[in-house]
């Protein structure tokens, strides 16, 4: 394990450092996480009208339209917020006007999806110029990442090739940054107007197209769950943010996951996709990445006051989901003892969590609670009112609790021993 270890930090970890780095990658994690509490907001609108309580569902039942639309405007354009939190954080990585960078990748990918002429069922008469929904969530998340880039990359061109209107130094800042936008506003709207009104080509079902076979892989195969957890366990053993570094990565199709789920209970089907990353935060990281809450409670019963000492600072922030504490306390990091069932704990975890998903055994993860919730209550949360899901966020505590048991009592000994040294010594 201590040469692994060595090997990780040798050879794999410096690219990966790079790959956390990459501004492009750092703008979708902050411009997607941006969006969680217009996610969390509009899946409790859903968890509201698909309480699991017969009595309730029929009360509100002549409700449910309206009491739907805070979800329509909150996860069902998930993606322009995202576009706009996207693209405002690129900006910002190259010193450039966050909010002209929001706005160009904002107005980027509504260029994407052409105004129709709709019709009232109701009445027949015209309703005007309406943009359609369809990919205004989770569906347009990856064309809002194209349209972000495109967006922001043409403004840093124009900028560094002074391809701008300079106003008089008199002249407010904020009305001056708006000036110098217009001219790669004018590229970037004409660019995307050009591909998607005049050549006729749907970037978003393009787009879909491409990345439908990773979003089935990431979703409904045990490749596409067990692969995330080891390569974030493994990089946070070696002291890598795992989740900066693979999040990054799989956020955005995570994202569309959770949005089908959402949708699929929102118009009164069932939540199909099990790889949403309500599936790791609920049943794998129980306390944090690599499942730490059961190694906060075994250090308590430690005998070495080290280790003791270490359990009682980081047995709050685990309940609370926040494992820095233990992480770099105990530490996991770099540390062959405990790296091992850092990483096999949550392996155990996610092959359990993901047979009993797939076997209907559990609902799915179609609502987003805040992230510090404690586990039981985020997964009864998450899951609709399942509580099947508290029974087995049970499960995987205990299960985490007897694989960490051996190496903490062979981690405790052996600090126990270094301290009784030390001791003699003093």
């Amino acid at each position: 394990m201590e040469k692994a270890l060595a090997w990780i930090e040798e050879k794999l970890l410096p690219p990966l450092s790079k790959l956390a780095e990459q501004r492009h990658l750092q703008a979708v994690r902050d411009g997607i996480i941006s969006t969680m509490p217009m996610i969390m907001i509009g899946s409790f609108f859903v968890l509201i009208v698909n309480f699991p309580v017969p009595a309730w569902k029929e009360l509100i039942a002549p409700y449910v339209a309206q009491i739907m639309i805070p979800y329509r405007i909150t996860v069902g354009l998930m993606a322009v917020y995202a576009a706009y939190g996207m693209g405002s954080v690129l900006a910002q990585s190259y010193k450039l006007d966050g909010t002209s960078g929001g706005v160009l990748s904002l107005g980027a990918f509504l260029m994407t999806i052409v105004p129709q002429v709709a019709v009232s069922e109701a009445t027949g008469n015209s309703l005007g110029f309406t943009l359609p929904m369809t990919y205004l969530g989770g569906a347009g998340m990856f064309t809002a990442i194209l349209s972000m880039i495109i967006a922001v990359e043409i403004l840093r061109f124009c900028k560094e090739h002074n391809v701008t209107i300079r106003m008089p130094e008199q002249v407010p800042p904020a009305v001056a940054r708006s000036f110098e936008a217009i001219i790669p506003g004018m590229i970037v709207i004409t660019l995307m107007w050009f591909v998607a009104v005049i050549l006729k080509i749907n970037i978003n079902e393009v787009l879909m197209g491409v990345f439908s076979p990773l979003v089935s892989i990431a979703g409904n195969s045990y490749a596409g769950v067990i692969i995330p957890v080891l390569l974030i366990t493994i990089l946070w053993s070696a002291g890598v943010h795992g989740v900066s570094v693979i999040g990054s990565i799989m956020r955005p199709i995570w994202i569309v996951l959770l949005e089908q789920n959402i949708t699929a209970v929102a118009e009164g089907r069932v939540a199909t996709n099990i790889g949403t990353e309500g599936f790791f935060d609920l049943f794998v990281w129980i306390g944090g990445s690599g499942g730490t809450l059961a190694l906060c409670v075994l250090m308590l019963f430690c005998k070495s006051s080290y280790l003791k000492q270490i359990g009682k600072l980081s047995i709050v922030p685990g309940i609370f989901n926040i494992n820095e504490p233990v992480v770099f306390g105990a530490p996991i990091v770099v540390n062959p003892i405990l790296a091992i069932p850092f990483i096999v704990g949550p392996a155990i975890t996610t092959t359990i969590t993901y047979i009993a998903m797939k076997l209907d055994l559990v609902a799915r993860v179609s609502v987003v609670a805040p992230f510090a919730v404690p586990a039981p209550i985020k997964a009864y949360l998450s899951t609709g009112g399942d509580w099947r899901a508290v029974i087995l966020v049970l499960i995987n505590f205990t299960i985490s609790l007897l694989i960490y048991y051996p190496f903490v009592k062979s981690y405790d000994k052996k600090l126990l021993a270094e301290e009784v040294i030390t001791e003699t010594i003093a």
